[in-house]
């Protein structure tokens, strides 16, 4: 039944394979995304090597002069999706997005060259992006932390991968509605509008990226001029875990002054975290640097904190909390708490299951010693796939299958998770 499961994932990968990237899913996203492309090749790896190190190089293809690297390539025109290239208008010969997305392409790259089959094809490729995910990274702390604080911001809710978590509400409220130009959303054209963010919710993403078009998309102004600006732990992990990943990559092939300054991101980075704990909660959360106060929200991103090495009292306690979630769903990990009044196990991030974050907090578990909980969350997920197939995301007490489905990166889990155990 295993390999039977992993052969499903791969066909449904191939079905969103477009030769040189994967779309998510045929119809609601049709378009490269930044980290579904990273984690994808993930699973890719497990079959086709050469086919892996090529999603990833074609993100970075499209990275900007800056080192940023865009959440969304429009490789090609497609009126399905809203906001498209004439809404974000950055002027790429590609059209691009403006934002970003979780820098996971460190951790990917370092995985599929640390098992790889073919070692020479794999430092080859592997050699040519180090100095691309390394601007990249340089990026993030140049432009979303311009106070040398350690921690990175995201200035727009898509660019957490989280975009309508209760972590950003309060914060989320600050950014107006009035003047934005009219649109029609897509999304609820392919997916239940109740899985779905909320008109309301619209409207503040689109003032957003207005907002930053009318700024020029320059990297420059965009942190300070944003009223949202927010630290969540999810995304600084993801960071942190990619810088360090990526430092031992580079010293593997021989770029020690690349290697070393990845180390010191990572390093200062994990000092930092610290001041994101919260005791009473047992996890992480998130900042709102524009109003200075931690956001006391047991979400996700504050669970994903394990995905980079943080001390193992810390780990021990987010299994912990972990185990505690367990009490009040049946599928790990919910995207929020099952007993807080904002919870709603279909919308979204607002309480689904979602694959990818099973399988980087189980990863980052493992590693710190965690290894019941973490083989939980792997055997709940698997649970989910042969209960409901391959979606976008799941109730985690239904066990219903939300937002899309045949999706890309839920089939590389599959697949890595499945690889993983039987090796």
């Amino acid at each position: 039944m295993r390999q039977d499961l992993i052969d499903q994932a791969r066909d449904v990968m191939r079905k969103n394979d477009r030769g040189t990237y994967t779309v998510p899913t045929h119809g609601l996203y049709p378009f490269q995304w930044n980290w579904d492309s990273a984690l994808s090749a993930i699973g890719f790896a497990r079959f086709d090597e050469d086919r892996a190190w090529t999603e990833i190089e074609t993100l970075f293809a499209h990275q900007w002069d800056d080192g940023m690297v865009p959440h969304i390539i429009f490789h090609k025109p497609d009126d399905g999706y809203f906001p498209g290239p004439e809404v974000w208008q950055t002027n790429r010969p590609v059209p691009t997005t403006g934002i970003t997305q979780p820098a996971v392409a460190g951790f990917a790259a370092r995985r599929i060259y640390d098992r790889a089959v073919d070692p020479v094809l794999a430092a080859d490729r592997a050699r040519a992006l180090l100095p691309r995910i390394h601007a990249w990274h340089e990026w993030f702390y140049r432009y979303r932390d311009p106070h040398g604080t350690g921690l990175v911001a995201i200035i727009h809710p898509w660019e957490s991968g989280r975009d309508n978590s209760v972590d950003w509400d309060d914060a989320f409220a600050r950014v107006p509605t009035e003047g934005v130009a009219p649109f029609q959303r897509r999304d609820t054209a392919h997916a239940d509008p109740a899985h779905r963010p909320t008109d309301e919710q619209y409207k503040r993403y689109i003032w957003l990226v207005e907002h930053f078009r009318n700024l020029g998309w320059d990297n420059t102004k965009l942190h300070d001029a944003s009223p949202f600006r927010m630290v969540d732990p999810g995304f600084n992990a993801i960071l942190i875990r990619s810088c360090a990943d990526l430092a031992v990559l580079a010293d593997n092939l021989g770029e020690s002054e690349i290697a070393r300054q990845s180390r010191a991101f990572a390093e200062r980075g994990a000092k930092a975290f610290e001041s994101l704990w919260n005791g009473p909660l047992g996890q992480y959360v998130c900042l709102d640097r524009a109003a200075s106060k931690l956001v006391d929200s047991p979400s996700i991103g504050g669970l994903l904190a394990a995905f980079c090495a943080i001390p193992r009292d810390r780990a021990a306690a987010i299994a912990a909390r972990i185990g505690t979630l367990a009490e009040s769903a049946r599928f790990m990990v919910p995207s929020h708490d099952p007993e807080a009044a904002e919870y709603d196990g279909k919308r979204y991030w607002r309480g689904p299951v979602w694959l990818i974050v099973n399988y980087m907090i189980a990863d980052g578990l493992m590693a710190a010693g965690q290894e019941a909980i973490a083989q939980r969350i792997e055997t709940d997920s698997i649970r989910l796939i042969e209960e409901s197939g391959f979606a976008e995301y799941y109730d985690p007490i239904t066990a219903e299958p939300c937002g899309g489905s045949n999706f890309t990166w839920t089939a590389a889990m599959v697949i890595e998770i499945l690889s993983a155990e039987r090796t």
